[in-house]
Parts: structure tokens; sequence; C-alpha cells
């Protein structure tokens, strides 16, 4: 077979070799469109000054989105315009009954994350960057909204991949919302010979002392007297008198950080000035003296 007979759109291999070149320029044009739409709107919201402060939620979500429509109608146009593969699309289509409740099942998970992930991008329950809880979870930061799914990063560095569906029928504390400040119960458990007195003024002592702890009183609770950190005898244990201290700070993060640097230098101002952290004691009584160990 020469050039010509080759080339003649008759060929069978002329045809598919056309089709499959169309199939590629069509694949080629939506990741081009798709690359200049998420430009522009990311220049359209660096513009408003959404991206680069603490919400970037909208424009991540409507990032994802652009990519799944673009993905949606690639695949169309691909189907629509090879013969072969619009064949199948016709065949497929032709058992409406099956393959309709087949996709409509399948598809069900689908669309009800997707309607998920637009009530959470519109009533803003959490953020990007938001400090959130997911049911019993461990505590995460917010780094993704998709159009399926909310990615979350633990402070361990691991992910947890959430449908959104599911995000909308959790229970979500969220510890960023309206405002970040966090106020940290710091507890501790002293001896009943310990001085509670004592106990107590080393725990506000130490907080104050630690750069992270801010002052949330406000003007009124100032003026009447209100100490910057409010410690109270919260209940007695089976071997132990209950603190807590009310301590504030910026953020979740600073405040873990914080309270764990007070349990060290709390510990060591017990240990200095004589208050006693308690440990389980065990009486062991033996009714007959003959089993006493030797």
């Amino acid at each position: 077979m020469d050039i010509a007979d080759w080339l003649n759109e008759g060929n069978p291999i002329y045809s598919n070799a056309k089709y499959f070149l169309t199939a590629i320029v069509i694949v080629l044009i939506v990741v081009v469109l798709s690359k200049i739409s998420r430009r522009a709107l990311k220049r359209h919201f660096e513009k408003s000054d959404h991206l680069g402060t603490k919400d970037q939620t909208n424009y991540l979500f409507l990032k994802n989105g652009v990519n799944f429509i673009f993905f949606i109608l690639g695949t169309i146009l691909v189907f629509y315009t090879v013969p072969s593969l619009r064949a199948l699309g016709l065949t497929l289509f032709a058992g409406a009954g099956i393959f309709a409740a087949i996709i409509g099942f399948a598809s069900q998970q689908a669309f009800s994350n997707i309607i998920g992930g637009i009530f959470i991008v519109i009533f803003k329950p959490f953020r990007v960057n938001d400090v959130i809880k997911v049911g019993d979870q461990e505590w995460g930061i917010v780094e993704n909204i998709t159009i399926r799914h909310t990615v979350i990063r633990s402070f361990r560095n691991q992910r947890y991949i959430i449908p959104n569906s599911t995000m909308s029928a959790e229970t979500i504390l969220n510890s960023s919302i309206d405002e970040a400040k966090t106020c940290m119960f710091l507890e501790m458990g002293i001896s009943y010979d310990s001085d509670v007195e004592l106990a107590m003024k080393i725990m506000r002592e130490e907080g104050l002392k630690h750069p992270i702890c801010i002052d949330n009183r406000t003007q009124n609770e100032v003026e009447a007297g209100v100490p910057q950190i409010v410690t109270r005898l919260i209940g007695f244990g089976d071997s132990s008198v209950n603190l807590r201290a009310y301590i504030w700070a910026a953020d979740p993060i600073n405040g873990f950080v914080m309270k764990t640097d007070l349990y060290k230098s709390i510990k060591k101002r017990f240990d200095a000035e004589g208050i006693e952290i308690p440990f389980p004691y065990r009486t062991i009584v033996y009714k007959n003296p003959n089993e006493k160990p030797n």
C-alpha cells in the first residue's frame, strides 16, 4: 500500500488515525482551557484579596470544580466525535432501564458528596486552615475541600480523607470559627496533705510567666479585680485534690504548646515547694498472719 492509498479517506486505518488525532486534540484543548480557567480564577481571587489570607475555601473548591467540569466536557466531546465511542454510548443508553438504575445507584453517593461540598462552601461550618475535630477523630487542620471530599491533616501529619456527605452529617468541633482564642484547662492533682492555696498560687504564677498566655478579660472584669488566670478546686479524687487553671492562648496550637510547658514548670515548682502529686497506694491486709511473706 502506497502513501496515496493510505491517505484515502475510505481506508479504515486513515479513519481511525484521524479520529484518534481528533480525540488527542480535544484532550489537549480541554487541558489548556482548564489551566487558563484556573489561572484566571486565581488571578480574580488575588485581586479580590481572598487568596493568601485565612480563607481559601472558595478558591480551592471552585478550582477543583473547574477541573471536574472540564473533565466531564472533554469526555462527552471525545465520545461524540469518535464514531465507535458514539456507537458504544448509544448502545449503553439504548438499555436505559437497567443502565440508568445502575448509574443512578452508583452516582447517588457521588451527588450527595457534591451537594455536601456546595453546602460546606456556602454555609462555612469550617474553612481551609481551620482547626477542627470531626466526631471521634483526632484534631486536625483543614487542608483542602474538593467537590467530593475534605482533606484534614492531623498533627501527626496524617491525612483524613472524609466524604463531604459525612462532613455534613457529623458533629464538628471548630476551634477557629469566628475567633481562634482558646481557653486551656490545666488540671493538676495534689495530695490531701498539700497546701491547696499554695498550689493554686503556683499554677497562677507559672501561667502568667509563660509568653503564650494572653489576657482575655474585659475592661469590666479588670476593674472588678478578676484575676487573669482563674484557678478552682474542681473535685476530690481517690487520692488527690483536683485543681484546674483556666489559661487563655491566641489559638489551639499555641495553647497546646503552652499547656505542655506549664505541666513541666508547675511540676518543678511543686517539687521545690513541697506540693505532692499523689500516686495510687495499695494496702494489703493479711487475714491469716501465717500468709505474710518472709
